[in-house]
């Protein structure tokens, strides 16, 4: 195309030629319910919503929404366990351009209100479960629909309101707030651009298919159960709510139900193995199963692909990144790996640099910097920290890697959690790879301790399957694959119920920090 014939997208064609463009999670949603609308979409293990119903229900809550003052650009706070109304809420709330503040109902209370009222929310959804837990905080927000009874009467009195023609792809869906060692939850802004890509990026690199199902066990509030939910009803598969992770009825799923993606998180991943062994269950389809592959033993990893029959996904991504930057690598299945390096995606770029900004060569520890078409929109209402995470835009993810000379990357730790060892930068991941080599480690978590003479040392928690193993086992195979500056000066041995995780299954090392706080004297 020559200059003179050039889109002119100031002019009505050119405006129409960009609206045709952009498709929304609600709109591809609707089109799948006219496609399929008998297909089931929803099941909670005690109503089968199909797409048709799930279609109908969800226009008649955006209307009711609508009524009470939700607009585009609008947030809706919810505060649920995982319901299939949650995910109703969600798809209503992208017809009519307004984004869901995903609540977390493990925060203290002081954290809950300071995320409520960071996003001013127009509408309040809540389950019974927690609507005391919201009435104690005794907000200014509107006071709130109550899943349920009352739920349903504004659902039946409301009319249906149409698809939002003025939503944009790059208008916000969610907020999912991001877990932290230290300070406040990050509100990330996650706009249905994102969403969109994101499932695309997943089916492209890990070949599921349009009717893969998916179990949306981890809570709705995170990426995993939230992104995999919409993808899947955006494709036309069926997404099956659990309220939390049920062993029995994830085993049941896996027996009678044809999966894409089954997320098994650490520290569940060998529970979940000893419940499918002991049940004797057959998988009737999953292509892909597990996350975190770096926090899981490997052993464990071997044995799960098999039970399966699917291979484990070796992936990295980020609530702000999705699947990538590192979304193309599997673990085959019966596998137990020597090396747990990452490919990047190819549907995003990135670069490892140093703290000045500058690219390190292969071999060299550098803090990950994306940019591609799954990133999620800043933080909301932190300019601050957008201009610092986003500085010569790209996203510094705060994760370091190593590229290898094969173009593969290893993930190190994260650049704010070091342990400054007598002038030593050491990583917690390298010696937990150590540890995890030894069969007999269910888990394992390294943290820092302050000490007079270096400054600060490393401390393993480690977490036995076999009572044989000893501290004395642990150190002989740290000596023989680490420095000496990396050696952990102490081995704790904790049962492995007791290791701290936030909702996405990740250890909090400050939680473990506290566990090496002298004990002060009540006297």
């Amino acid at each position: 195309m020559s200059g003179a014939q050039e889109l002119d997208t100031r002019h009505d064609g050119g405006l129409l030629v960009a609206r045709a463009a952009k498709s929304t999670v609600a709109s591809l949603f609707s089109s799948r319910a006219r496609v399929h609308p008998d297909r089931p979409a929803l099941d909670d293990g005690v109503r089968v919503t199909t797409y048709g119903e799930l279609e109908q229900r969800v226009a008649r809550l955006a209307g009711a929404l609508a009524s009470r003052g939700v607009v585009r650009g609008a947030r809706v706070a919810v505060l649920s366990e995982n319901r299939s109304e949650y995910l109703e809420i969600d798809l209503a709330a992208a017809r009519l351009g307004a984004i869901v503040a995903c609540q977390n109902w493990r925060l203290s209370p002081s954290e809950l209100r300071y995320c409520l009222d960071l996003v001013e929310p127009a509408c309040v959804l809540v389950s019974p479960r927690h609507e005391a837990k919201l009435a104690a905080l005794d907000g200014a927000w509107p006071p709130p629909i109550v899943l349920g009874p009352e739920y349903e009467r504004a659902i039946a009195e409301a009319a249906a309101a149409p698809l939002g023609e003025d939503v944009d792809p790059e208008d916000a869906l969610f907020i999912l707030y991001t877990s932290g060692t230290t300070g406040l939850p990050k509100g990330a802004v996650i706009s249905h651009r994102a969403e969109i890509a994101r499932n695309l990026v997943m089916r492209a690199e890990l070949g599921l298919a349009g009717d893969d199902g998916t179990v949306a066990w981890p809570p709705l509030y995170h990426m995993g159960a939230t992104e995999w939910s919409l993808g899947t009803l955006m494709s036309g598969g069926t997404v099956y709510v659990a309220d939390g992770y049920d062993p029995a009825r994830l085993a049941d799923l896996v027996a009678t139900k044809k999966l894409g993606w089954l997320l098994l998180m650490p520290g569940m991943v060998g529970a979940f193995a000893a419940e499918l062994r002991a049940r004797g269950t057959k998988p009737r389809g999953v292509r892909i199963c597990g996350v975190m592959a770096d926090l899981v033993p490997r052993t464990e990893l071997a044995e799960i692909t098999r039970l399966l029959g699917a291979p484990y996904g070796n992936t990295f991504g980020a609530t702000e990144t999705g699947c990538p930057p590192c979304s193309s690598n599997l673990i085959p299945v019966g596998v137990e790996p020597d090396r747990l390096s990452k490919e990047q995606s190819p549907y995003c770029e990135i670069r490892l640099v140093d703290r000045a900004g500058c690219d390190v060569p292969d071999g060299t520890p550098g803090e990950l910097w994306m940019r591609g078409p799954t990133l999620f929109s800043g933080y909301f209402r932190a300019d601050e920290t957008n201009a610092r995470d986003f500085a010569g835009g790209w996203f510094h993810m705060g994760d370091v890697f190593v590229r290898n000379a094969d173009g593969s990357l290893d993930f190190v730790d994260r650049v704010k959690y070091l342990i400054k060892s007598g002038g030593e930068n050491v990583y917690p991941a390298e010696i937990e790879r150590v540890l995890f080599q030894e069969p007999r480690v269910a888990d394992a978590a390294v943290v820092r301790r302050p000490d007079a003479k270096w400054g600060e040392v490393p401390v393993a928690f480690v977490a036995r399957r076999d009572e044989s193993l000893t501290a004395d086992d642990l150190r002989a195979r740290c000596r023989a694959e680490l420095a000496g500056y990396k050696q952990p000066k102490d081995i704790v041995f904790i049962p492995l119920d007791a290791f701290p995780r936030s909702a996405s299954g990740k250890v909090q090392r400050h939680e473990l920090e506290k566990l090496l706080e002298p004990q002060k004297d009540p006297r």
